[in-house]
């Protein structure tokens, strides 16, 4: 059933980005090898979970028979990725966005202008759809496993602690994981 489901749903996944002028950047498309993937994991895995490897830029929802589904993200730049287990404690469709205070202090520049939020839509950093990471006492971690309007930082660390992945592919995710979904980030080696 998965694998079906699956193929069906990303037959036509290539993310393609236009320039709306010629002053803009040129088409990107998704490498083939970053492409949502069915693979096959050790039967010890239970089903249900997701896995970030930040080393490998992969992030992995185990499914039922020993497979998972293989995505390419993004992750946090050395020094703000925070590895742990956590819960899917919340989601959201075209998710407002509000740098941290540690973001701001960091690099007012790029962040200051938008202390007082900014709304969902494509020009958000937050993409299509966000899980929110909660800790184990059930509070927001301000950690988000989510889309993204720069689909170019797809396999990168790039970002201020969360994982990322192109509109696309977070929007299959979202799909498939409820709330209470366990989630494991794994440990980021030094750079």
């Amino acid at each position: 059933m998965y694998r079906r489901e699956f193929i069906a749903a990303i037959a036509a996944t290539l993310v393609t980005t236009r320039p709306a002028s010629a002053h803009q950047e040129q088409p990107f498309i998704l490498p083939e090898d970053f492409l949502p993937t069915l693979v096959d994991v050790p039967p010890s895995l239970p089903a249900g979970v997701i896995h970030v490897f930040p080393n490998e830029f992969r992030l992995f929802l185990t499914l039922p028979d020993a497979q998972a589904l293989r995505y390419t993200v993004g992750v946090g730049k050395p020094g703000l990725y925070h590895a742990g287990q956590f819960t899917a404690g919340m989601k959201r469709e075209w998710p407002s966005w509000k740098p941290t205070p540690a973001m701001i202090r960091r690099n007012p520049d790029a962040y200051a202008r938008f202390a007082g939020g900014m709304p969902g839509g494509e020009d958000n950093p937050l993409g299509a759809r966000a899980l929110y990471l909660f800790d184990d006492s059930g509070h927001d971690t301000y950690l988000r496993i989510h889309g993204t309007n720069k689909p170019r930082t797809i396999g990168s660390a790039v970002s201020n602690g969360c994982a990322r992945l192109t509109n696309d592919h977070i929007t299959d995710l979202y799909d498939r994981v409820p709330v209470g979904t366990p989630v494991i980030l794994y440990a980021q080696s030094a750079v």
